[in-house]
Parts: C-alpha cells; sequence; structure tokens
C-alpha cells in the first residue's frame, strides 16, 4: 500500500480531509524510539552518579518508573508544544484534538497512558488503524486525539 492509498476522510465530515495511515504513522513510531531511546541513556547517564556509577538491578523499581516519567515528559512535551514528535515532524502529522485544537497535559496523559494499553496488549490498539474508518487507534479514541496531516507542510 503506497502512502497516497493510506489516506482517508478526516474526522470533521463537513471538510474532507487525508488523514495518515498506519505505515506513515509506524514510522513516525520507529523514528521517535530511536529518540527516545538516545534520551533514555541520557537521563540514565544522569541518575548513575546517584547510583555510584553501578547498573541498576531488578530490585531498584524507581528506575522504570523514572524512565516512565521521562517517556511522558518527552512525548507530552511535544505533543502540548506544537502536536509534533520529531517523528511527526519528519513524516508532515501532527495530533490534535478532534477539533484540530492543540492539547493539554491532561489530554496528552491521557494518550501516553492509552498508548501503553493500546502497545501493551501485543499492539493490537495500533493494529486497530487498519481496521477503523478515521483509522484512529484505541489510543486516539480513548484520549479523544487524532493524528492529522500537518496543515502548515503543503
Amino acid at each position: 500500500m503506497s502512502l497516497q492509498q493510506e489516506t482517508q476522510t478526516s474526522l470533521s465530515g463537513s471538510n474532507p480531509q487525508p488523514v495518515p495511515g498506519f505505515w506513515r504513522r509506524l514510522a513516525a513510531v520507529i523514528y521517535d524510539l530511536i529518540l527516545l531511546i538516545a534520551v533514555f541513556f541520557v537521563a540514565t547517564a544522569l541518575l548513575l552518579p546517584l547510583n555510584s556509577g553501578e547498573a541498576f538491578t531488578r530490585q531498584q523499581f524507581l528506575y522504570p518508573l523514572y524512565l516512565l516519567a521521562i517517556s511522558f515528559i518527552f512525548y507530552g512535551w511535544f505533543w502540548t508544544h506544537g502536536g509534533q514528535t520529531l517523528g511527526l515532524k519528519a513524516w508532515k502529522m501532527r495530533v490534535l484534538t478532534l477539533e484540530h485544537k492543540p492539547l493539554n497535559w491532561t489530554q496528552a496523559f491521557i494518550r501516553f497512558v492509552t498508548s501503553l494499553l493500546s502497545w501493551g496488549i501485543f499492539g493490537l490498539g495500533f493494529l486497530w488503524i487498519l481496521f477503523d474508518k478515521n483509522q484512529r487507534g484505541w489510543h486516539d479514541h480513548l484520549s479523544k486525539t487524532a493524528v492529522f496531516f500537518d496543515a502548515q507542510k503543503k
């Protein structure tokens, strides 16, 4: 399926606009994941002196919570400041509310938590994009947000 074939009518109904499909969104997710791993390296380097320079063990349950908080800050900041992570920007997409408004921090939190659910159940919530008439995943539905093509990039 080509990137042009993966577009569909927007949620607005009255003003049909193409929306990004599964493959384009997956490419942005992979791009962002690579960036997030780099952020994890920096975040871990900042924390290592507090652990005597030693690797973190399974008994240190706060470390995964720390990385989860870093992940939320990473995505939340991008989503609330323009609606674009670097992956979304590279693929000319934007996360907005259903009314095409920027997300606030509460909406970003709901989207982040429900994204974990979407991916946590074998990615079924993300694969839902392939079957949904508006090409929205579980996290899009639950957070009342959607991914749109970036109107500023034509």
